[in-house]
């Protein structure tokens, strides 16, 4: 049976802008630079940007999927409306794991900075369990919450970008050119690389009912998420006029490394103060990953929410543990980033077209 929500759960259209650009942007801006740069070289920007503007045509197919019948609710709904109870519960079920994978990636992937950068004997165990605490208060406040937070990240990033610039005193514009040195098919393999910083988008297809006029929200979708393109754009652009390409290639956190370069009066590094505030960014992610598992949880099984976020937990918290080696978090890393690239770039448009063609089928019967 289809779940509507109450008015008083729902939040106003233009949240959804902090919604798509807060989950966008997490972890990954960290250090994606050097993976781009790796395929695209100096053209790394032009991959960013492309992947960036597919993006906002997915958002519109998801809208447009959920949009052809309001009875479907979200992406249970239209699964079961398209393919049966069994094998459309069989492809939420993906969904499920999906969602619950993301938010793992985010949240060891921000232990391994904490790790790598401030405190190398940091007890995991421990830290993992006051996040998932932390996480786990937010979630069951509901989704009005979870985005209220993700608000306060998104003023954090506002106030950390313009520190970007601090090392353009020792950039070399040279280092652009030539422009579009590579072949196209080099800088859509940087496309692809660049996948995982802009999954969470997708998440929208869960949510989608929580919106007031759902409709409305699309602007506000499609400006989040141009807006995260600027964000990548423009960092991708002072990374590639700051490193040359071969120091790119061994610099893994070139985000970090920039902060390294900032000298405040009153703080000599500056990189702590950044990785620390960077925890406000991030753990709205995790919750919202966590929130969209659960809500398919209770669609799925009838399954209290707060239940499920309480299972998700303990199994991310024994697979964090688990995932001891850079090795291990680099793999989970690319393995969640090609589950997302073919979920978002082959899944939607397959799903896209199919409803087309479906519900053209019913209406001829009519």
């Amino acid at each position: 049976m289809d779940i509507q929500p109450k008015v008083n759960k729902q939040i106003s259209p233009y949240f959804v802008f902090f919604l798509i650009s807060g989950m966008q942007i997490g972890v990954g801006m960290l250090g994606f630079q050097r993976i781009i740069a790796k395929v695209s070289g100096n053209d790394a920007w032009i991959s960013v940007l492309i992947s960036g503007v597919s993006i906002n045509l997915l958002i519109w197919m998801c809208y447009k999927i959920l949009s052809r019948n309001e009875q479907t609710i979200d992406m249970v709904g239209i699964h079961r409306d398209l393919f049966g109870k069994w094998v459309g519960g069989l492809l939420s079920s993906i969904f499920v794991i999906y969602f619950m994978g993301t938010a793992i990636v985010v949240l060891r992937t921000y232990l391994e900075v904490i790790q790598v950068w401030m405190f190398p004997d940091l007890n995991i165990p421990i830290v993992l369990v006051v996040m998932l605490l932390l996480v786990y208060s937010y979630i069951t406040g509901g989704l009005r919450t979870v985005t209220g937070f993700m608000l306060i990240g998104k003023l954090f990033i506002l106030l950390i970008m313009p520190l970007l610039f601090f090392p353009m005193k020792h950039a070399h514009l040279s280092n652009l050119a030539p422009v579009w040195d590579h072949s196209f098919m080099e800088i859509l393999e940087g496309s692809k690389a660049m996948t995982l910083n802009y999954l969470g988008f997708e998440l929208i297809l869960m949510y989608y009912p929580f919106i007031k006029q759902p409709l409305r929200s699309k602007k506000c979708a499609h400006l989040g998420a141009l807006f995260t393109t600027f964000i990548y754009v423009i960092t991708m652009l002072a990374t590639l006029i700051y490193y040359h390409q071969e120091q790119l290639k061994d610099v893994i956190w070139a985000t970090l490394t920039f902060w390294k370069v900032i000298t405040l009066p009153l703080v000599e590094r500056f990189e702590y103060v950044g990785i620390s505030i960077w925890l406000f960014i991030i753990l709205p992610n995790v919750c919202l990953g966590f929130w969209a598992a659960s809500r398919g949880m209770k669609r799925l099984f009838n399954m209290k929410q707060k239940k499920a976020v309480v299972v998700f937990m303990v199994i991310s918290y024994i697979i964090c543990i688990l995932l001891n080696t850079r090795q291990d978090i680099d793999q989970l890393n690319t393995f969640v980033s090609q589950v997302g690239f073919y979920i978002v770039y082959a899944y939607i448009p397959f799903l896209f077209i199919l409803q087309m063609i479906v519900y053209k089928v019913r209406e001829r019967k009519k």
